[in-house]
């Protein structure tokens, strides 16, 4: 009778960890960062009809990298807990970071005991507003929680793309124009490419709207506000 195979805990949790960290780099990157009046998301993605930023509730995003099925399971799932909580309680109980928590718990608890780990990355941001600041939250594929500050990266080059940001040496949020040019150079110079204005997602949380204060910016928004 033939040994059964065995492979090591730690052995197993590297191949997991191996196998989600290549499916992720297949996916292209997106950006989070703080500009004067919230926060402004950009994602390179040839796609007019399959997003990769969305509105979860009223000053909250969800941006997905990797697996697109996955990610949007996942964002779904999050507007259902957003929506729920807010109706059996109060608005102001949707936070960024109890969604935030939420997916980290759900994405560990595949990662640990799922054969298969989601090959995704998540970022949760909340535009701050009544004296509250921004939130941005970067969860990883083995349920990993990050809580960022000034600009949060997802993808495949999203440490290259980080390490530019800090080269900037950002010390206060610029304002939305200088925020897309700098998220725009910065996707260009990883990607060695120009990238072209409808090859581009953009949406902004914006704390002087009232109400929902997700918006997304057309290519046609897009460059009249590089323009101005």
């Amino acid at each position: 009778m033939p040994l059964p195979y065995y492979v090591s805990p730690e052995q197993m949790m590297q191949d997991k960890a191996e196998y989600a960290k290549k499916g992720i780099a297949k996916g292209r990157s997106i950006i989070a960062i703080e500009y004067v009046n919230g926060i402004l998301l950009v994602a390179e993605n040839p796609s007019a009809s399959l997003y990769k930023i969305s509105e979860i509730y009223d000053s909250i995003a969800f941006a997905g990298a990797g697996k697109y099925s996955e990610f949007e399971n996942l964002r779904k799932a999050g507007i259902r807990h957003a929506d729920l909580k807010g109706f059996m309680y109060s608005r102001e109980d949707v936070t960024a970071r109890s969604l935030a928590n939420g997916y980290s718990q759900s994405v560990g608890t595949i990662f640990s005991q799922e054969q298969k780990p989601l090959e995704v990355e998540i970022l949760v941001v909340q535009v701050g507003h009544n004296g509250h600041a921004n939130e941005m939250y970067r969860i990883s594929f083995d349920g990993s929680i990050i809580d960022e500050r000034t600009f949060a990266v997802i993808g495949g080059k999203a440490e290259a793309i980080q390490a530019l940001l800090k080269e900037k040496g950002l010390t206060k949020p610029p304002d939305l124009r200088e925020a897309l040019s700098l998220c725009i150079a910065s996707l260009e110079q990883i990607g060695s490419q120009k990238l072209s204005l409808e090859s581009l997602e953009v949406a902004v949380l914006d704390r002087t709207r009232e109400g929902r204060r997700f918006r997304r910016l057309s290519a046609a928004d897009t460059k009249q506000l590089l323009a101005t």
